[in-house]
């Protein structure tokens, strides 16, 4: 399967991008905005997809294991190389779950599955950052 997005300069430092599913987001460097960009930095957006990717993973394994919580989020920091071209070299990745009733055991079992199984964007990450993962339940 192949994804293609076509990306393209718009002005100054800001580039749109297109997504198979026809939706378009701004990417942006950071370091040239002067208050009137918008959008995404590119970077950061990595860090976005690694977060969806797992996210969505853990909300259908819990929903197939009937272990739904009232609501969950996911922190990923990333830190940067200080030497360029700078990237990743540690991950974290914390997982929050908030509800009044846990299953503890689903829901540790539906992020394992999704970091160490079925989580492309992970495995992606893991050939160039070492990644840590964290869960935490917060009751209501």
């Amino acid at each position: 399967m192949k994804n293609t997005v076509t990306t393209t300069w718009k002005e100054n430092m800001q580039f749109e991008s297109d997504n198979p599913s026809k939706h378009t987001l701004t990417m942006y460097d950071a370091s040239a905005d002067n208050g009137d960009l918008v959008g995404y930095g590119p970077k950061a957006l990595m860090l976005s997809s690694l977060a969806g990717c797992s996210g969505l993973d853990v909300v259908s394994l819990l929903k197939k294991m009937r272990a739904m919580v009232d609501d969950f989020t996911i922190e990923v920091v990333g830190e940067l190389t200080e030497e360029h071209p700078k990237h990743y070299h540690t991950v974290t990745v914390d997982y929050h779950f908030y509800g009044t009733d846990f299953d503890e055991k689903k829901i540790n079992k539906a992020v394992v599955l999704s970091v160490e199984k079925y989580c492309g964007v992970m495995e992606m990450f893991r050939k160039f950052a070492t990644v840590k993962t964290n869960i935490y339940l917060h009751q209501k």
